[in-house]
């Protein structure tokens, strides 16, 4: 399955290391889990060092970003303005928007309000109203590597109720980030994700998920918040995904527009919230590499 090479062989990894001093002793354990009927990670989607480096930079530009969104967002500005300050700040960082064009889409950050779950276009028809919820998704390219993380912002008075969903949600993402170790299993994640949503009373969405990411802006595996422990794919050093549940205060069911074929809403018009970090699976736990 994974192709023999010797121990002094260049590793195929491309770190120019022999594969002994490298990936052998992992390809090892892989090859065990395979055996025993688990999913693994193809060899393409683990990152080599100079890689993980790269997206490491990148993922500092992404983070930078969201940061500057932190210190401007405000109440009566439009969607399109944010639109603006991800694409000059990002410009200016050296990066590039990695939504802008992405398969039609046609802005360089996605903003989601209340209802909305995800994948809202900025407008200069939209304007942030006290009370809102808001996420703010960025992603960036930077010398041929991706990066993609979100925040949620409350505008002006919040209701306790839409506040709960928002700290609920940050918390799914922090009780799942605790579950990434190296081989363990995407699952383990995904259910801790899931398990706190339900207990707030909320749902989490299931058609759509976290991502592979870091040499294209959409790799494999899905990453679902509605699965179990100990299933889904071996977590292995290298790994690279989005840990992004969108949790529903009401049901899990969502739609398109069909206007623009883009934004997600929810089914009962209910508010939705999602977080979004970067995560690196290292040798020893993890490393949010953009937030």
């Amino acid at each position: 399955m994974l192709g023999k090479l010797g121990r002094n062989d260049a590793c195929w990894c491309g770190s120019n290391k022999k594969y002994k001093a490298c990936h052998m002793a992992s390809d090892e354990k892989i090859e065990t889990f395979a055996r025993q009927g688990h999913i693994v990670p193809p060899r393409f989607i683990l990152k080599n060092g100079e890689q993980i480096e790269g997206i490491r930079e990148s993922g500092k530009i992404n983070t930078a970003v969201l940061d500057y969104v932190a210190e401007h967002i405000r109440e009566g500005m439009t969607t399109e303005e944010i639109d603006r300050l991800v694409h000059e700040k990002t410009e200016e960082l050296g990066g590039i928007p990695a939504p802008l064009g992405y398969e039609g889409f046609p802005k360089s950050v996605c903003t989601s309000i209340n209802e909305q779950v995800c994948h809202g276009i900025p407008s200069e028809d939209i304007v942030l109203k006290d009370g809102d919820i808001i996420n703010v998704d960025v992603s960036t390219i930077y010398h041929g590597y991706f990066s993609d993380s979100s925040r949620m912002f409350c505008i002006g008075n919040v209701s306790a109720e839409k506040k709960k969903l928002v700290d609920v949600t940050k918390e799914c993402v922090e009780l799942g980030l605790a579950q990434v170790k190296p081989w363990g299993f995407m699952g383990d994640m995904g259910q801790a994700v899931h398990d706190h949503a339900v207990k707030n009373g909320y749902s989490v969405v299931r058609e759509i998920g976290g991502h592979g990411v870091g040499l294209e802006f959409h790799e494999e595996p899905f990453v679902s918040y509605v699965t179990k422990k100990g299933t889904e794919m071996l977590l292995v050093p290298g790994m690279v995904f989005t840990i992004e549940p969108m949790v529903n205060m009401g049901t899990d069911e969502v739609y398109t527009d069909g206007g623009d074929n883009w934004s997600v809403y929810t089914a009962d018009g209910l508010p939705s919230a999602q977080w979004e970090i970067q995560v690196l699976v290292t040798e020893t736990g993890y490393e949010v590499l953009a937030y």
